[in-house]
């Protein structure tokens, strides 16, 4: 979900980019050593993922993952996005340089708000419960971050509003399998790969065990 150059007003580009300016500089201060390997791998994650776009009706949609980023990276999401978002429009064309925070902000706002909503619910004891958490920070992260689009759009000007409109409406399908992605995630990484949760290793596998 890319907003392009030249659509959004002055002042709503303006407040994006300090946004997104505070957030970076908030997420690197989060973004020690031991995780930028996981921020390089979610923000590639990413970068691949937005690439393949699907056509529904007249608009395309395609794949985010921020929820998986936030709960993962918290605010080092604002970096990690950040950096996948500045490379698809200097390489590909995608998005824009101008609205370069707003695009941020639209994904890594509800990633980091997804990362205080659901972290605890991800480390519960019972997969159930953590796959059910997952599901949600997926789903939400995604209307956040389409509500925020909209948003934006609507606040350059009324003859955006059909577009807002428009793309509330094709991410519905979106959403829902953004939650079962994150979920499928959401287990995966809890018996592989803990740690990235605050969990220790091997915690899962002995709870499983017991």
């Amino acid at each position: 979900m890319h907003i392009v150059d030249g659509v959004l007003a002055t002042p709503v580009i303006v407040a994006g980019t300090a946004l997104t300016i505070a957030g970076v500089a908030r997420g690197l201060k989060d973004l020690d050593f031991e995780r930028i390997p996981a921020a390089g791998v979610l923000s590639a994650t990413f970068f691949v993922a937005a690439l393949i776009h699907v056509p529904v009706g007249p608009s395309n949609v395609h794949l985010l993952l921020n929820g998986l980023v936030g709960l993962v990276l918290g605010w080092a999401a604002f970096p990690a996005l950040f950096i996948a978002l500045l490379l698809q429009a200097v390489f590909f064309g995608f998005g824009g340089v101008t609205v370069l925070g707003v695009n941020t902000l639209a994904l890594a706002g509800p990633a980091v708000l997804v990362h205080y909503l659901c972290r605890r619910g991800v480390r519960s004891a019972r997969a159930p419960i953590a796959s059910v958490w997952g599901a949600f920070g997926g789903g939400v992260a995604i209307l956040f971050t389409v509500g925020i689009v909209a948003l934006a759009l609507a606040l350059s000007g009324e003859h955006y509003w059909p577009a807002a409109q428009l793309i509330l409406l094709a991410h519905l399908p979106v959403i829902v399998v953004e939650a079962l992605l994150c979920a499928a995630a959401v287990t995966l990484v809890r018996l592989v790969k803990p740690e990235l949760f605050g969990l220790p290793t091997g915690a899962i596998a002995r709870n499983l065990d017991g």
